[in-house]
């Protein structure tokens, strides 16, 4: 099994990514965004987290027009697992590979702290080791993360929501919406369920030791599928 962590200008959350999937007995190996041509020969994808272009226009703008996102498309048609976190959650919108939007936070600053998130379904590699409406912890970090789509309830009807936001009961309520996103989303998947974008960072909480091994599962999820 061998999975891509793709890198950009700006990206500043692939090797951490790395690093998690090999403690994990995976190979995980760098993959720059000009050598699209390499994704073929993996089984999954992860767009890490960061700034690719400096967010420069919007987060993730720039780099969803790259010829490596055509790649990833096509890959994720074929079925492959696709996973975008928090910058990579923002390409995979603005490329249209995920329904929505990501905009800036309510409170327009840069955010980082941690977060309970339930688990609305488990039609997906990454949330399939989880149980639905069960409560995990993964810290976010963004600016512009609040999620957005014109429509919400098409999404429920198709099961495309991963995760919300809540309290450590599970509860989602306005209080705990860290950044405004539509009915708490902060996960969310293609209608096949292999792409999936979310704002909180797995790869930040892969071990009790850095508070939490929710992450972990969920990349755990993703290599079982392959297996």
């Amino acid at each position: 099994m061998k999975v891509a962590v793709v890198s950009f200008g700006g990206t500043n959350c692939d090797r951490d990514v790395v690093k998690v999937l090999e403690e994990m007995g995976v190979l995980a190996e760098l993959v720059w965004y000009k050598e699209e041509s390499r994704l073929y020969d993996y089984d999954a994808i992860v767009m890490p987290g960061g700034f690719s272009y400096g967010d420069y226009l919007r987060a993730g703008a720039i780099a969803a027009r790259t010829p490596l996102l055509d790649k990833v498309r096509d890959m994720a048609d074929s079925g492959t697992p696709v996973l975008g976190i928090c910058n990579g959650f923002q390409m995979l919108t603005e490329s249209k590979m995920l329904e929505g939007a990501l905009l800036v936070n309510d409170y327009p600053k840069f955010l980082c702290t941690w977060c309970y998130l339930r688990v609305e379904t488990t039609r997906s590699p990454f949330t399939s080791l989880f149980d639905k409406g069960e409560v995990i912890r993964i810290p976010i970090a963004h600016r512009e993360g609040r999620y957005f789509h014109n429509n919400p309830k098409e999404l429920w009807d198709k099961k495309c929501i991963a995760l919300r936001y809540s309290d450590e009961m599970g509860d989602v309520r306005d209080e705990v919406n860290p950044n405004g996103s539509v009915d708490g989303i902060a996960g969310v998947l293609n209608d096949a369920g292999n792409v999936m974008g979310l704002m909180p960072h797995p790869e930040r909480a892969y071990s009790f030791l850095l508070g939490s091994e929710d992450g972990r599962r969920m990349l755990e999820g993703m290599c079982e599928s392959i297996r």
